[in-house]
């Protein structure tokens, strides 16, 4: 196995994540307790829970959590879903089901970067860019462009991660058509769906385009609640299925019970979830957009068109690295600078980090941030 390049981001968050006073880079919107969400429960649930025994659970997922799962999707049953812990371990197994050595995949740039150095430990990869001067605006026509005979899978991530781009309906609808024609498996990263700013931008799910196509989500981000570790990947593909299966005896084998439990109660309260958080997200938003009017002359910020992260410009003659690493070890506030979303593929901005705007009282935080700038 080709040995995999340090994950920067995860090295970074190793090191800050737990000692920063203030958190703003946040990837997830805001968590609930374990009473408020076994309050969500109903009577079924509340019973299961009360009376889990914890034993081994089935390795595609307990029968009842992928049936909720199916539910919020148009064509997609039960047995089409494989659950896995996170979603880091359904992109890792599926890419290594999916991609040889003879193989080439296209990937989206900039990303999460597990994205993109999974797939290149197995293929070559070709990336393609969002435009930063377009809303990171997604050009099929670069897509096609990339495209090989021997190309297997596109991978993408929308609401986007860490920009917030969500492209329009029409959009990804033709980018779904062009995989199906070309019979590559559309790689569907859909961890911020249902957060999106405007609800009419909010995309179909890719695995109800085609057989072909996967739909990786996770409890973690939109639902808030990452210390479940329950992800899944819904597809059409029996088969492909099948690989998945086998792949994760060699990992996680299966999900810890409790955890496909309470996810089964947030899957089935998402919109319950969902609203509170988008409501969290909204109104946070005018207060980053204070604090960013008032420093316009070192920033320029767009909020995100879906999720909860964006990918502010610094325009700071001292450059991103040095401004985060300083804002981080003088007042506290955590930022993820542009190093930790290079591509090896692609040109990638380097004057931009990314911020979080979805948890519960950033205000302490933006003081803490501001009072620093001012004393600058």
């Amino acid at each position: 196995m080709t040995t995999l390049p340090e994950f920067r981001l995860e090295t970074h968050f190793s090191r800050w994540e737990f000692t920063a006073e203030h958190h703003l880079t946040a990837s997830d919107a805001e968590t609930v307790s374990m009473r408020d969400l076994l309050a969500l429960a109903d009577d079924g649930d509340r019973q299961a829970w009360e009376e889990l025994r914890l034993g081994y659970t089935e390795t595609f997922g307990d029968p009842d959590l992928r049936a909720a799962i199916a539910a919020t999707y148009e064509k997609i049953e039960p047995d089409e879903v494989i659950c896995f812990a996170g979603a880091e371990e359904g992109l890792y197994l599926a890419m290594h089901a999916l991609l040889g050595s003879g193989d080439h995949a296209v990937v989206l740039t900039p990303n999460y970067q597990a994205a993109e150095t999974v797939p290149l430990s197995l293929c070559e990869v070709t990336g393609v860019a969002l435009d930063p001067d377009r809303d990171w605006a997604l050009d099929l026509d670069a897509v096609r462009a990339a495209l090989r005979p021997n190309t297997r899978v596109v991978s993408v991530n929308f609401p986007h991660n860490p920009t917030g781009a969500v492209p329009t309906r029409e959009v990804f609808t033709e980018l779904a058509a062009l995989c199906d024609e070309r019979g590559i498996h559309l790689f569907s990263d859909e961890v911020y769906r249902g957060l999106e700013t405007d609800p009419d931008r909010t995309l179909p799910q890719a695995a109800d385009f085609s057989p072909k196509a996967l739909s990786l989500n996770v409890v973690s981000k939109s639902l808030g609640l990452p210390g479940l570790r329950i992800g899944w990947i819904a597809c059409g593909d029996r088969k492909l299925r099948a690989r998945l299966e086998r792949a994760k005896h060699y990992t996680s084998i299966c999900n810890a019970a409790p955890s496909e439990v309470l996810a089964r109660i947030a899957i089935k309260s998402r919109e319950t979830l969902l609203s509170r958080n988008r409501d969290i997200i909204t109104a946070n938003l005018p207060l980053f957009q204070e604090f960013f009017t008032e420093f316009a002359e070192l920033f320029d910020f767009r909020p995100p068109q879906g999720g909860c992260v964006c990918f502010p410009r610094y325009l700071g003659a001292d450059g991103v690295e040095s401004f985060c690493r300083d804002l981080v070890t003088e007042a506290g506030v955590l930022l993820l600078p542009a190093s930790l979303y290079v591509s090896e593929l692609t040109a990638t901005p380097t004057d931009r980090f990314r911020i979080g705007l979805g948890r519960l009282g950033p205000e302490p935080g933006l003081r803490a941030f501001a009072d620093w700038l001012r004393k600058r």
